[in-house]
């Protein structure tokens, strides 16, 4: 029988309001991102949180040792549940993730986290790849406004776009409601 395990994806100081990076309805993913760890600490599920950090003085944001590389106090790690460190979009690149749910047994994941379109889909991805079953709780994460082409995209849009599309690849897309009964089921 296979575990599943929480991921919390770079819900860091920087995406949140007073940050170098905010981005669209953080606060609100990040709330329902605690519900979550709060359901799979209380089940005994495993957790995973994921800390992206860049290099040097030129980083757009996650700059290593400053305040807003770190994970946001809502979601603090307590001893015993790993943090990956990554430098690249993709929580699996280069990491040792892979390893570490393996460690676990772990064979499904439920995601949240940030950006969205970035970071959050590229471990889904990834996950989905690897063999895991990906459960994405949708209003856990949080993207922002883009623009392409002289068009601009509203973060609803682009949230909407991405969970389709993640949902297409074979992710379970789910509110965060219901993702908590794939922890404690």
């Amino acid at each position: 029988m296979s575990t599943t395990a929480l991921l919390i994806i770079d819900l860091q100081n920087d995406y949140f309001p007073g940050g170098r990076f905010p981005l669209v309805g953080t606060e609100e993913a990040a709330a329902k991102a605690g519900d979550l760890l709060a359901a799979a600490r209380a089940a005994g599920a495993p957790v995973v949180h994921v800390r992206h950090e860049m290099a040097g003085d030129e980083a757009p944001f996650f700059e290593r040792g400053t305040p807003g590389a770190d994970i946001h106090a809502s979601l603090t790690p307590l001893g015993g549940e790993p943090v990956v460190v990554k430098e690249a979009v993709n929580a699996f690149l280069n990491t040792d993730l892979d390893a570490v749910l393996k460690g676990r047994e772990v064979g499904s994941l439920v995601i949240v986290g940030a950006m969205s379109h970035m970071c959050v889909d590229a471990a889904t991805r990834a996950a989905l790849d690897l063999g895991y079953e990906v459960t994405l709780a949708h209003d856990a994460t949080a993207t922002l406004d883009l623009s392409f082409g002289g068009k601009d995209v509203p973060a609803a849009s682009v949230q909407t776009a991405l969970m389709a599309a993640l949902e297409f690849a074979g992710a379970k897309v789910v509110p965060a409601s219901a993702a908590a009964d794939a922890l404690t089921g």
